[in-house]
């Protein structure tokens, strides 16, 4: 067994955890109140992955949920106390070789004005509306295959 890849960010109400395994099945998502827990099988060679995360505070297991697409599963964790940040994912202060953090949806959101974290509610409200798996919003086309301005043949080069 090797343990998943995997990214994560905080937010106001939530946290985010995506692990990136393409063509993952049998995919298990354990969220208890101070641990959590993440399987799966994986591409073609059905390479087992699991991890287990003593997590740095409590959520709330019936809030949090979690996604599968083709190249990862998303999980969105409810914390039990909202509008406290955190620091790290894990308990320990140990360095984690398959965790880091996702730079690109990072937001240090306790210093935001009230505007911008009624914007960041509206989001939390969005994510906690899922309901199981197939519950997290639509991102915006990702997976529209229309074609775009852009993908015009290229002329040869000479």
């Amino acid at each position: 067994m090797h343990p998943a890849t995997a990214k994560w960010y905080d937010r106001r109400d939530f946290v985010f955890i995506e692990f990136l395994v393409e063509d993952s099945k049998d995919v298990e998502v354990n969220f208890d109140k101070s641990k959590f827990g993440f399987s799966c099988l994986s591409g073609t060679d059905n390479i087992k992955h699991s991890n287990e995360i003593d997590l740095f505070e409590a959520i709330d297991q019936d809030g949090s949920k979690h996604r599968r697409t083709d190249r990862s599963v998303l999980c969105c964790l409810r914390k039990a106390e909202t509008g406290k940040s955190w620091p790290r994912l894990t308990k320990e202060k140990a360095k984690l070789s398959w965790l880091s953090v996702d730079f690109n949806n990072w937001k240090d959101w306790e210093e935001d004005s009230d505007e911008e974290l009624s914007n960041y509610d509206n989001f939390s409200e969005m994510m906690g509306n899922m309901d199981g798996e197939d519950g997290l919003p639509d991102l915006d086309g990702a997976d529209d295959e229309s074609a775009d301005s852009d993908d015009e043949k290229m002329p040869d080069l000479e």
